[in-house]
């Protein structure tokens, strides 16, 4: 019964990532003309060398520590807040996931006219209006500064759904029985959402924040449409060079590279998720 399955992993994720494992170690080129010959770490030591390569590392740290945290904070908010008997609620509740089932290039296209440059953009007319004119018009998407925090801001509200829903549902898996005797023992809504609510979700929250984090480190789409690693390698991400490397430098060797240290990371999260709820479960 299982066979379809394991077949599908072996075809689809097991013998790829093994000969991309073996590409790592080569000098294979879709444009050279040479034979393929073993290299050893050669790429590796490479990539630790590539100021591009490191860029691209911390940019998405840097877009993990502030997407993983702000996005699951909003999600919980708004679970809480969509987590009511009220009469609508069903609308309000696909008005938040609504972002999620659109794809993201489209997504990205629209925000890259929200973010254009000029007093007519949206942002900068927005923006302008709230500060009573004082707002200097920005070209976010061409401005090292900007660019990056402007990914963020699109990335947090197309996501925040999803979140959103998984979180919902882990509210709805706590007790009310909790809820009432914490009510009886005369604990306000703060000791209530301390007490009760917090540790319920803990396993969600923790799975929440491994799934972002993830998707975090895969972020390719908005920075190659909005902004293409732009400008001075300010948005690269590790997905985007590793892209660049394969279809426009056609250096498949080091393309694998790249995927494996990719694979690496994402396997470090997962053990430390792994550990956080084994922690968990045993306190």
């Amino acid at each position: 019964m299982a066979a379809p399955a394991l077949i599908g992993l072996a075809v689809f994720m097991a013998i790829p990532f093994g000969l991309a494992i073996w590409l790592s170690f080569t000098n294979e080129r879709l444009d050279s003309p040479l034979a393929t010959s073993f290299v050893g770490l050669r790429n590796y030591v490479r990539l630790i060398d590539d100021p591009a390569f490191a860029m691209a590392l911390v940019n998405n740290a840097v877009f993990a520590a502030v997407v993983v945290p702000v996005q699951t904070a909003l999600a919980l908010a708004l679970a809480i807040l969509v987590n009511r008997r009220l009469t609508g609620i069903t609308a309000f509740r696909s008005i938040f996931f609504l972002p999620v089932v659109f794809p993201m290039a489209l997504v990205a296209v629209v925000w890259t006219l929200i973010y254009a440059p000029g007093p007519n953009g949206f942002v900068n007319a927005f923006s302008e209006a709230l500060t009573f004119g004082s707002w200097q018009p920005k070209d976010f998407l061409n401005d090292p500064v900007w660019a990056l925090p402007a990914i963020m801001a699109l990335s947090i509200w197309q996501g925040v759904g999803f979140q959103m829903v998984i979180i919902l549902a882990g509210l709805q898996a706590i007790p009310r029985e909790l809820y009432e005797a914490a009510s009886l023992d005369r604990a306000g809504r703060w000791q209530q959402f301390r007490h009760v609510t917090l540790p319920g979700l803990r396993g969600t929250l923790i799975f929440v924040s491994l799934v972002t984090t993830i998707l975090a480190f895969r972020l390719f789409d908005q920075v190659f449409i909005m902004t293409d690693g732009g400008p001075n390698d300010a948005t690269t991400t590790v997905m985007h060079q590793t892209v660049s490397a394969a279809f426009e430098q056609q250096n498949i060797a080091r393309a694998s590279a790249m995927t494996v240290v990719f694979f690496l990371i994402v396997t470090a999260i997962a053990l430390i998720q792994r550990r956080l709820m084994h922690h968990g479960e045993t306190r």
